[in-house]
């Protein structure tokens, strides 16, 4: 444990001028807000993760979502404090390590590994289900190529990827709008039903939604719009980041809850029965209120979101392993190999290393991905939520950056409820989870803590 408390300044380089691989600043808050929305995908997580929802919880995944989306507003305060604090492409990891220690930084950054190498598979292979109105493909064959479609893209230069991901968004958002307006003109129920709490049963009876049932169902409320913490990642990209990685991550975190949440309550109103609404089947419903062209047209814009994701997706994930490696967590070849930067300014070695994995994890079966991007996610929003209150110590409490209000309360009381959260989730995904940490924590104690002299180096760099 002396590892996690050491000071912060003895274990964290700054990135010299020469020798380190530097990433060009290149997008302002237009950019990087069009590549942080594109990353949460609204609209594909609204079609691919929140059919799941309405399964398991039926009138209450509106109210889940709220909840959710309340509980991000203080981890988004926590990332815009941190990310300008300490704007680096390892996000969590740089974040954690620079104030928490080099352990604790490293187990965020396993965390944040599982996550950024889970969510682009699981959204991936929702593609099948929404061209199947122009062509029948196998949901794992038809995700895996989008993951490799989304590597192709994430070698391009990243101006270049945030006009062809502003492109997809606003068919996106469109997509979205016309869910949450046929369901509202066609509603079968009034506004209190958002709160009465029910899913269908087995057998065609209703059954009632507890307390626990909502708490266990906030994991995956988390992940429907984790996407906001891409701004972090970007930050060494982004120019004047003290200003605008904040900036970034509260207005993507405001439009994307409005783009998911309408058209939640509205599907939550217009469905014609519980029966149908627990079903999920969101282009089943869109054309009822509609007519097939209709239907057809918000399948194909959804099925391009889920492309845009996988695409952003793979640009932020390929930036944490190249943080990674420059940070030399690894082997010396590996770390040279993953460090490498193209001719169009991207981590290509770490792009294809995301992005061809991503692909063989399509054949995974999709309930344990998403039990265990669940878990990974609460723990990573703990472990940010311990280091956001550590973030006024020392030297800390005087860098410029922006702070969040009410601190040390907010981060406070985080930590209470993502960690009651944790103890709801089932073990299966706990074990799976934990094995992986434990895995990770063997390598830190063998490999990287008796060379910290050379390994696991997390740097900040500096203009």
């Amino acid at each position: 444990m002396t590892d996690t408390l050491r000071p912060a300044d003895t274990v964290v380089a700054q990135a010299p001028e020469h020798g380190h691989a530097k990433l060009n600043r290149s997008i302002g808050v237009v950019g990087g807000t069009l590549l942080t929305l594109s990353c949460v995908t609204p609209a594909s997580t609204l079609f691919v993760v929140v059919p799941d929802l309405f399964g398991s919880l039926g009138t209450a995944t509106a109210l889940t979502i709220a909840i959710g989306s309340l509980l991000c507003v203080a981890v988004a305060f926590c990332y815009s404090e941190l990310g300008t604090l300490i704007p680096s492409a390892g996000g969590e990891y740089a974040i954690v390590s620079t104030l928490a220690g080099r352990l604790a930084g490293w187990l965020v950054f396993v965390l944040s590994l599982l996550v950024v190498m889970i969510v682009p598979p699981v959204i991936a292979m929702g593609t099948a289900d929404y061209l199947a109105p122009v062509v029948h493909l196998d949901p794992s064959l038809a995700g895996a190529g989008v993951m490799l479609l989304a590597t192709l893209a994430g070698l391009l230069d990243l101006r270049a990827n945030a006009w062809i991901t502003g492109v997809f968004l606003v068919l996106e958002v469109i997509a979205a709008a016309v869910v949450a307006l046929l369901g509202f003109t066609h509603a079968e129920r009034g506004p209190s039903s958002l709160l009465s709490m029910q899913v269908a049963g087995a057998h065609g009876g209703t059954d009632p939604v507890t307390a626990m049932l909502v708490v266990s169902g906030l994991a995956i409320a988390l992940f429907v719009t984790q996407g906001f913490s891409t701004a972090v990642y970007l930050s060494e990209e982004l120019e004047n980041p003290r200003r605008n990685v904040a900036r970034t991550v509260l207005a993507t975190l405001a439009i994307s809850t409005v783009i998911i949440l309408v058209p939640v309550a509205a599907i939550t109103l217009g469905a014609s029965d519980l029966t149908e609404l627990t079903g999920g089947d969101i282009s089943t419903m869109v054309t009822a209120w509609s007519n097939s062209a209709v239907g057809t047209f918000v399948s194909l814009c959804v099925a391009l979101a889920i492309i845009n994701a996988g695409i952003v997706m793979v640009i932020q994930n390929s930036r944490v392993l190249f943080a990674s490696a420059r940070d030399k967590a690894w082997l010396a070849p590996v770390n040279h190999v993953f460090s490498k930067l193209g001719r169009f300014g991207s981590p290509w070695v770490a792009t294809l290393a995301v992005g061809i994995p991503g692909a063989a994890l399509c054949f995974v079966n999709l309930d344990t991905l998403y039990g265990v991007t669940g878990v990974s996610v609460t723990g990573m929003y703990l472990l940010v939520a311990i280091a956001a209150l550590l973030s006024r110590r020392g030297h800390h409490r005087h860098t410029p950056a922006w702070r969040m209000p009410l601190w040390p309360a907010m981060p406070v009381l985080l930590i209470a409820v993502l960690t009651y959260i944790l103890t709801q989730q089932e073990t299966e995904y706990l074990l799976w989870t934990g094995g992986i940490t434990a895995a990770a924590t063997v390598y830190w104690a063998l490999y990287l803590r008796p060379r910290r002299e050379t390994r696991w180096l997390v740097s900040i760099p500096v203009d």
